[in-house]
């Protein structure tokens, strides 16, 4: 009956959010005892990792959140608009730090993403009138060679919530870590081109930005959806698959190693994606 399938959809997303809150709070207050024991250190502002729902979350931003570049108030020249990468001064997570891109981007005209795995290329289009600043931050952290050989670290093939996620920097060699998941760049940035459409916000082949439940927590872990996927509108809608969707829709299908169970949240895929590389190139 499409009732009972309805609850254990309903009791499964309730499981998974009371894993989010039940880490999220384990990790604050082991950071918080960190914070005690090291306070005698000189502060150190790195970037968590932006992870995704059933992964560690980090602590919240810090009120004393440094200024950030493309906040300076200098004039933007046509075509474009400012852009803010907020160093994260909390965190938990590993950075690889590679600088930040420049303070302002196009926000006209389209780019094409390529993913080149060892499955096969992945090509996406992405709309910068709808999304300047996370295709700038793309573009940036692929001409840092940001992504290159890493896997996609995680997967989940449930009803109507069928995705694969990568992105972390620190995901690569051989096999998984328990750490896979946690890594990214040294600056977050702010959501855009959130999802409209409350009946479909993650159509099939969308790829959307991770983050960590909280505002301005973007950094580079991203999501592919193999099937239309029901999530909360709170995700970067980045670009959309034009070829090699299939690709995808065999790694999802082919399922996961279950290293999440019992909660509901997937693994590790058994069929491993794994990214050469990453380009970014005017459409």
């Amino acid at each position: 009956m499409s009732s009972i399938k309805d609850r254990q959809r309903a009791a499964a997303r309730a499981r998974l959010e009371k894993e989010m809150a039940e880490r999220s709070a384990a990790a604050r207050k082991r950071r918080q005892r960190q914070a005690v024991i090291g306070s005698a250190i000189a502060v150190v502002l790195i970037a968590g990792a932006a992870v995704w729902i059933a992964t560690a979350l980090r602590d919240d931003k810090s009120s004393d959140t440094p200024a950030a570049a493309g906040s300076s108030g200098a004039p933007v020249p046509a075509g474009q608009v400012a852009c803010t990468w907020t160093p994260d001064p909390g965190g938990g997570g590993k950075v690889k730090d590679v600088g930040t891109p420049p303070p302002t981007a196009a926000n006209t005209g389209s780019a094409v993403m390529t993913i080149d795995t060892n499955l096969g290329a992945v090509k996406a289009t992405l709309d910068k009138t709808k999304v300047p600043c996370t295709a700038a931050s793309f573009e940036f952290l692929a001409s840092k060679k940001f992504w290159d050989n890493t896997k996609c670290h995680r997967m989940v093939n449930q009803a109507s919530f069928k995705v694969l996620q990568c992105g972390d920097p620190f995901a690569s060699g051989k096999g998984y870590r328990e750490t896979d998941g946690q890594g990214g760049p040294s600056y977050t940035m702010a959501e855009e081109n959130l999802p409209t459409d409350a009946n479909n916000p993650y159509p099939a082949g969308s790829i959307a930005m991770a983050n960590t439940g909280q505002p301005g927590s973007t950094g580079s872990q991203f999501f592919i959806c193999s099937e239309d996927t029901k999530l909360p509108a709170s995700y970067t809608l980045l670009g959309k698959i034009t070829t090699g969707l299939d690709i995808v829709q065999k790694v999802v299908k082919a399922g996961d190693d279950g290293a999440f169970e019992p909660q509901p949240g997937g693994g590790h895929p058994k069929t491993e994606f794994d990214i050469k590389s990453i380009k970014v190139a005017a459409a």
